[in-house]
């Protein structure tokens, strides 16, 4: 009789044990979407909702909540400043006949083409929107493009974009989809900004960057973007099963290398800098920051590096607001121009955020010792602190405008706009024409600087933040969607903050797949692909 009791509580205890072994802990969320709903709160206060678009200020924090990683980090600035560019990011976001679109300004204004678009902005809209959850409204926005846009009014890295935003998706359909347009609108390209020489020539108006120093011609911008475009459409073609045009385009990105190299590279001022049309051939005395813009498509070869020294010098780039368009030593720097917009000087957050991304590039795929880590990170402040706005009562609020003063802050266009005649400025697109503008990039900074994840075309997770030791203490990206699956990427210097251990921390579908003891490069291969997951269903609101 004992024996059969002992055996009875053996079996009975066997399967409790079995199922206590293999049950894995309940997942609790890093972090909680309610924590930084006051984030939405402070910006519906602090703004004005004159126009709306297709998501008004009341259903904001729902949409950011739905849409776009969460982030919270020990730098309050950086971390307030992302939650502010996804909500101007949002009001940019436009329902049209032909479906949604992402715009540069608010208001109408003359220079847009159709429903208010503007090519111009668009690869900043393509790098920082690549984030958001629902693929609609960029599926939408690629496809507008080519259906009812002006890819060409002004210059525009369409190709490389699309390209960029199958990085983070992994998903290439609408890629292919669009290949027989992106490679049409290349050949134009060709056949109306490409001279003799085989350099691609552009207005700098038509780059969004008017009176500048440098001028128009052969400039760094246009032959960026046209390799950038190059590499990608060769790529492109490649998963459509087009291996010659691949091989065409590689030859094309490779023809348009060379000759940025040759002709454009300044070895006495050890610069990329924009060189005239016709046969003189000897570019402007001036360096300028588009100068850096190689650096975007990683198409130097190694050796040019030394360029950035000029990044953080302050008779180059380097100010409290900045980076200068134009290196303050030159003569002509920030000369008076009566106009609102110019490029011989002030700061413009689309060059910044271009900039930046260069500079990311550079630490991350280059062996140099001019700039580092350390420095974009300062960097990244300064963009940061350079969006503000200071009220007639003294508060100060987050605020982002065209253009401002590298040595004061204040935005020049708004300045030059709130002092003209209310026709004047009217005509202009309104003396707030600038309000919330959207052409530039800040959480893709974030995403993949700061945090350091790095986009890649297979199912690797790299993660290299540009954060030095002991200048961080946590952060934490959550609900990041990446390649169909789920990350959390969390840095936590002592363990204490997150309770997930310390250092670096990377986790796909709840799972965690790789760490790091600091603040290192990581790299680790995603798990298989879920099945059957709905990425688009609701997050929990807490």
């Amino acid at each position: 009789m004992r024996a059969c009791l002992v055996y009875f509580l053996i079996i009975g205890v066997l399967p409790l044990q079995a199922a206590v072994m293999t049950t894995t802990p309940r997942w609790v969320p890093v972090l909680a979407p309610r924590s930084f709903e006051h984030y939405a709160a402070e910006f519906n206060r602090n703004g004005r909702e004159e126009i709306i678009n297709a998501i008004d200020n009341r259903s904001a924090w729902k949409w950011l909540r739905e849409n776009t990683p969460l982030f919270e980090s020990s730098d309050k600035e950086i971390e307030r400043m992302y939650y502010f560019r996804w909500w101007t990011f949002r009001k940019h976001v436009k329902q049209t006949p032909v479906g949604f679109i992402i715009t540069e300004f608010l208001p109408p204004v003359r220079h847009a083409g159709r429903y208010n678009s503007i090519s111009c902005a668009a690869g900043h809209h393509f790098y920082e929107g690549r984030w958001i959850r629902d693929p609609k409204y960029l599926d939408d926005y690629s496809r507008f493009w080519f259906a009812a846009g002006e890819p060409r009014r002004y210059s525009f890295w369409v190709a490389d974009s699309i390209r960029a935003r199958t990085l983070v998706t992994g998903d290439r359909r609408l890629a292919i989809e669009l290949f027989p347009h992106l490679s049409a609108n290349f050949r134009s390209w060709e056949q109306s900004h490409r001279d003799p020489n085989g350099l691609f020539w552009q207005i700098d108006d038509r780059d969004g960057m008017e009176y500048s120093i440098g001028g128009s011609g052969h400039r760094p911008t246009i032959n960026s973007y046209m390799y950038g475009d190059a590499i990608a459409v060769a790529e492109i073609a490649q998963w459509a099963g087009k291996p010659d045009e691949s091989v065409e385009f590689r030859a094309k990105s490779a023809k348009v290398q060379a000759l940025v190299e040759e002709y454009l590279w300044d070895p006495a001022a050890e610069f990329y800098k924009t060189v005239p049309r016709g046969d003189r051939r000897k570019p402007v005395d001036v360096r300028e920051l588009v100068g850096y813009l190689p650096w975007y498509f990683n198409l130097p070869r190694p050796g040019r590096e030394i360029a950035w020294k000029q990044l953080m010098d302050p008779e180059g780039f380097y100010a409290p607001y900045g980076p200068t368009t134009a290196e303050q030593r030159h003569p002509k720097f920030m000369a008076e121009n009566p106009k609102q917009c110019v490029w011989n000087g002030p700061s413009w957050p689309f060059a910044t955020a271009q900039t930046l991304t260069a500079l990311a590039n550079l630490l991350n795929n280059y062996q140099q010792s001019y700039v580092t880590k350390a420095d974009f990170l300062k960097l990244l402040h300064v963009y940061t602190r350079s969006q503000q706005l200071k009220l007639p009562n003294g508060h100060t609020i987050p605020f982002i405008d065209e253009d401002l003063d590298p040595q004061t802050g204040e935005w020049i266009a708004r300045r030059e706009l709130h002092a003209m005649s209310e026709e004047r400025h009217t005509a202009k697109g309104g003396k707030d024409r600038g309000r919330d503008y959207n052409h530039s990039t800040y959480n893709d900074l974030v995403i993949t600087g700061f945090v350091g994840l790095r986009p890649r075309p297979d199912d690797l997770v790299e993660i290299n933040p540009l954060v030095p030791e002991g200048e961080i203490e946590y952060f934490c990206l959550d609900r990041v969607r990446y390649h169909d699956r789920d990350l959390t990427i969390l840095y936590d210097r002592t363990g204490k903050k997150y309770g997930r251990g310390s250092g670096l921390r990377v986790f796909a579908d709840r799972a965690e797949i790789g760490q790091a003891p600091g603040l290192k490069r990581l790299v680790v291969p995603l798990p298989p692909k879920p099945v059957a997951v709905n990425p688009l269903e609701p997050f929990p609101a807490g």
